[in-house]
């Protein structure tokens, strides 16, 4: 705030794009330059100075949440102001912080903090210190109906500790059995949180009557950067493990699900998985959903916009390491597969081109397999026009 020192988030690594985001600091304009809390592993998504200069403020993927930091400028203290939900347009007014808050129960409505005696940690609606500021979405949240979440932990691949969400469908019933909707997320550097959004929303199944599980697998982000780093060369290892053994825990912790009836759907490298689930996996779906996921790994990165991206997570171009991408690859499995799938495809997608769409069907009609395509040409890598998302 008095234009001395710029504070900028930077990656260290080019070309690879869930690198850290590291908070640099320098004086402006040609002075010194240091990385500000160097050791706490978590990568915000933005950051906002305090009013005084004295603390700067992040938002920050964590365990499933998307929660808000302050960190402390000169002896890089870092506190949680925020745990729980999901953070976001955050700005100082005064001595309180101003921000959007949703999660996996309801859309954003904006609260506000006080600065000065902000816990260490806890929801903010139920933190003493803070307040909702609207109630935008409180009758629509009422008339839609809910179901209720908990996040919980299991030993995943090589017994590391592994989080995911469970969604309860809406009337849950105790007692009851119900089917199950098992969410994969994409990247492979992403991450189911605690968040409300418009696409892949677990709350459309379980207002259908569902129970939903979506596992945060190795790879994803939020955990610290080794977990996220551990994806690389390994597409269909680590994760595939920690999907089966998540499921599987889930199916323990939770005996009202139905594991007799459960489907997989993914998009993006959801979808990637979806195809390598048909082949190394082929008899634990009743029905798999395939949303613009990669069917021959090798030929996409041929027609894929972005090179840069195969080229970090499969160590090299084909023609340099042709055994990754050949190692990882869904097509070498298509023999195996039999499980019902309806395959989602944009035609303007330019990150999974829809020759990749189009080839997995082909593949299920070959094959005898019970298959739908569903096409948007109008859409992109997401279904983003609401009449097309209904």
């Amino acid at each position: 705030p008095d234009g001395k020192t710029l504070a900028h988030l930077a990656m260290s690594r080019p070309g690879y794009e869930s690198d850290r985001f590291r908070i640099v600091l320098r004086g402006w304009p040609d002075g010194a330059t240091r990385v500000l809390a160097d050791d706490w592993d978590r990568s915000p998504s933005s950051i906002a100075w305090s009013a005084d200069g004295k603390q700067l403020y992040a938002a920050a993927g964590n365990v499933g949440q998307g929660s808000l930091f302050s960190i402390d400028v000169k002896n890089e203290t870092v506190r949680t102001v925020v745990q729980s939900g999901d953070v976001q347009a955050y700005m100082m007014v005064g001595d309180r912080i101003i921000f959007s808050l949703s999660h996996l129960k309801a859309p954003a409505e904006l609260y506000s903090v006080q600065l000065n005696s902000a816990p260490p940690g806890g929801p903010p609606a139920a933190d003493v210190a803070a307040r909702q500021l609207t109630r935008i979405n409180a009758e629509r949240v009422a008339a839609a109906r809910m179901g209720d979440y908990e996040q919980f932990g299991f030993r995943g691949w090589n017994d590391e500790t592994v989080y995911a969400y469970v969604v309860k469908p809406v009337d849950f019933i105790a007692g009851r059995k119900y089917p199950v909707a098992f969410l994969i997320h994409g990247g492979p550097q992403g991450s189911f949180g605690d968040t409300f959004h418009y696409r892949w929303n677990p709350q459309a199944y379980a207002g259908a009557g569902y129970a939903v599980v979506m596992v945060d697998f190795h790879g994803s982000t939020g955990y610290g950067q080794d977990f996220t780093d551990s994806i690389r060369g390994d597409w269909g290892g680590k994760p595939l493990v920690d999907l089966q053994k998540g499921l599987a825990a889930a199916l323990d912790r939770y005996p009202w699900m139905d594991g007799d009836r459960v489907g997989a759907l993914g998009a993006s490298y959801g979808g990637y998985m979806i195809n390598w689930i048909a082949g190394r996996w082929p008899d634990r779906f009743r029905c798999l959903v395939n949303h613009d996921g990669n069917l021959d790994e090798r030929f996409a990165y041929f027609d894929t916009d972005e090179l840069w991206f195969p080229e970090w997570d499969h160590l090299g171009a084909p023609w340099d390491n042709p055994d990754s991408y050949e190692d990882q690859n869904p097509l070498r499995f298509v023999g195996n597969w039999k499980a019902p799938m309806l395959v989602i495809h944009g035609g303007q997608d330019f990150r999974v081109p829809l020759t990749q769409g189009l080839a997995t069907f082909n593949a299920l009609q070959r094959r005898g397999i019970p298959s739908r395509l569903l096409y948007f040409p109008d859409e992109n890598h997401w279904v983003l026009k609401p009449h097309n998302s209904i």
